[in-house]
């Protein structure tokens, strides 16, 4: 669902484990993001029919392989 841009980093994929307000905690099965990165969190909502392309900024690494990323984009919906 997560992916760093294909040209300037190769790509590393997590997964959302929470999200509250803009706050989107993702967590990763490599790497994680260096702070003050970009993610972009993608889903072509083909389980709930809504499409979610959203791009956020890594804050903090919180442990388990997590980042607490801040969502540049409202998360509600």
């Amino acid at each position: 669902m997560t992916k760093a841009g294909k040209d300037a980093v190769s790509e590393n994929v997590g997964r959302v484990v929470q999200i509250i307000g803009p706050v989107v905690d993702v967590e990763f099965d490599r790497a994680i993001p260096p702070i003050h990165n970009a993610v972009r969190i993608h889903d072509e909502g083909k389980g709930s029919g809504i499409a979610i392309d959203v791009i956020a900024e890594v804050e903090q690494h919180i442990g388990e392989n997590r980042a607490r990323c801040v969502s540049m984009l409202p998360t509600d919906g």
